[in-house]
């Protein structure tokens, strides 16, 4: 796993749709569901006729902490969900998954009983990653 600036990311062997398939495996196993998708491909093809390889957003979210975040802070779900982006990595049979570091993504709203949930949150995507 290698951290950036605000994410970290992973190398997974395996298709796009099969290493998909296991974060979506690894977010259920840690309490996430996926409330939305973007096949940003399908998009830049459609709107820009760009083609573009195989890229997907998801958005992943814990009902639990997301309902505890917006008790503390209503407009919260401005930063909300926590976005995984699984992408053809560089090599055959390759996917990378990136996920934004929710410390960093919610560090704006000053708060910090937001930053413990953010360390929570982190310390459960971290495991996603590590399950892959």
């Amino acid at each position: 796993m290698t951290d950036f600036a605000y994410g970290f990311k992973k190398i997974v062997s395996g298709s796009l749709a099969d290493v998909e398939g296991r974060v979506r495996e690894a977010l259920a196993s840690e309490g996430f569901g996926v409330l939305t998708e973007i096949d940003v491909s399908a998009t830049l093809k459609e709107k820009l006729e760009v083609d573009f390889p195989p890229y997907r957003i998801l958005g992943a979210c814990s009902p639990a902490i997301a309902h505890q975040a917006l008790m503390e802070e209503i407009d919260i779900g401005l930063l909300l969900p926590c976005n995984v982006a699984v992408y053809r990595g560089g090599h055959d049979g390759e996917t990378v998954v990136s996920i934004l570091d929710p410390e960093k993504q919610l560090e704006i709203t000053g708060r910090e009983d937001i930053y413990e949930l953010a360390a929570d949150v982190r310390t459960s995507l971290r495991r996603v990653m590590d399950n892959l």
